[in-house]
């Protein structure tokens, strides 16, 4: 992908591109996060009462759909994703936004008393979004709903319920 090819797409001029994206790195992050649009929205963020719930709600049918397409774009990007900038903006545009939800959720968890203050919240985090983009850019399988209620029921919630007293090893 160049920075020609979109402005080629796009029917613009290359500095036209330019002025709006200053780099390749910024265009794949806006693309990514423009695809994420619909589907994640703070104001509107579900609130049934457990986090398990409000995890499951989010968890839409056209949101796993999209998420899937996502990731095909991801793989399609291959080489462009072996620099790590590129592969940074890339991560970022399609999980940060959920990174920041999840995070939300978890944090009113928190407030309720469902889960303890000192439950690593990031480190949850982090493992849906690895689960999710090895599950569909390794195995090449959805990230359906059984299997994101296996995850919350199997991994998440007993780890978030019953943190370990040690230090945060992310921390290192």
């Amino acid at each position: 992908m160049t920075m020609d090819m979109v402005a080629a797409r796009a029917k613009a001029g290359k500095a036209t591109v330019y002025r709006r994206w200053s780099s390749k790195a910024e265009l794949v992050r806006n693309a990514l996060a423009w695809m994420n649009r619909n589907h994640l929205e703070l104001e509107s963020l579900p609130d049934t009462g457990t986090l398990r719930e409000d995890l499951l709600v989010l968890l839409k049918p056209q949101s796993i759909a999209e998420e899937e397409r996502k990731f095909r774009v991801l793989a399609g990007l291959g080489s462009f994703l072996q620099h790590p900038e590129f592969a940074e903006a890339g991560t970022a545009g399609i999980f940060e936004p959920w990174v920041v939800v999840n995070r939300e959720l978890m944090n009113r968890a928190v407030v309720r008393g469902e889960i303890p203050a000192h439950a690593d919240i990031e480190m949850a985090c982090q493992v849906i979004t690895s689960m999710a983009s090895f599950r569909g850019l390794i195995q090449r399988k959805p990230f359906d709903k059984p299997f994101f209620i296996a995850l919350i029921d199997g991994i998440l919630l007993p780890a978030l319920k019953n943190p370990q007293t040690a230090p945060n090893i992310m921390d290192r």
